[in-house]
């Protein structure tokens, strides 16, 4: 291993995935999200999705957690897989571990983790940061938008967001990236990391395209609503699924 240690991973990771991080934010998918138009079946499809992603990258990090690399991002504070577990609960019902399924981007996704975690594991921190990160950043935004455009009361499908052990989530963060640069990789590992998190954002947006025609047909029905309430004002219109 070369000498030259972790200099400012956290800053590498923030600049080397920018590209990528825009790429994702502008996906169809996510800019019908954060437009409000979501309905709940593509939603709960979504919350699958991610429900065995999570539960992969976290059976992966914790199997790692005495790794010289990865022990010290084993942070329980940040898992999701049990809030995930509440929301699919609320979504499909008691059923729910029979009735939810993950797409094929998904098990290419979960595969992915488990590849990486036998072979070459120092890369799950990419795709640690790229998710825990992510969830910290916009969770509370994407969280107003799903209850107000699918009508959620009383914090029922979105424990996704919620971090109860964590207060301060900016702060949180800064500690974050922190004990990212504190993680004993040299340059070459450094570059490999970020790579791997370019990677991480592709396999999300595989997920996200393969949810994209029910999106589409989603923004149909409420064009159609809105037409319709041309002519019947008593009728449901576009506002009734955007935001504030």
């Amino acid at each position: 291993m070369s000498s030259n240690l972790n200099s400012g991973l956290a800053a590498k990771l923030r600049d080397g995935t920018a590209k990528s991080h825009s790429m994702a934010e502008g996906a169809d998918f996510i800019k019908c999200f954060l437009q409000g138009v979501i309905d709940k079946e593509s939603y709960r499809k979504l919350a699958a999705n991610f429900y065995f992603v999570y539960t992969a990258l976290e059976a992966e990090l914790t199997r790692h957690k005495d790794h010289p690399v990865l022990s010290s991002l084993y942070t329980p504070d940040l898992w999701r897989e049990k809030s995930l577990e509440q929301d699919l609960a609320y979504y499909y019902g008691t059923d729910w571990r029979n009735l939810a399924q993950p797409s094929e981007a998904c098990k290419k996704y979960v595969k992915h983790i488990q590849a990486v975690s036998n072979n070459t594991p120092e890369l799950l921190a990419a795709h640690a940061y790229t998710r825990y990160m992510g969830d910290l950043s916009g969770g509370q935004i994407l969280k107003k938008i799903a209850k107000q455009a699918m009508g959620l009361k009383d914090g029922n499908g979105t424990a996704f967001y919620e971090f109860p052990t964590i207060k301060n989530h900016g702060e949180y963060k800064k500690k974050y990236r922190a004990l990212l640069d504190t993680l004993s990789v040299d340059d070459a590992t450094q570059d490999k990391i970020v790579d791997e998190a370019n990677y991480a954002f592709h396999l999300n947006m595989e997920m996200f395209q393969e949810l994209k025609g029910n999106w589409f047909i989603t923004l149909w029905q409420m064009f159609w609503n809105w037409v319709l309430s041309r002519f019947q004002p008593s009728s449901a219109t576009i506002s009734e699924s955007t935001p504030a």
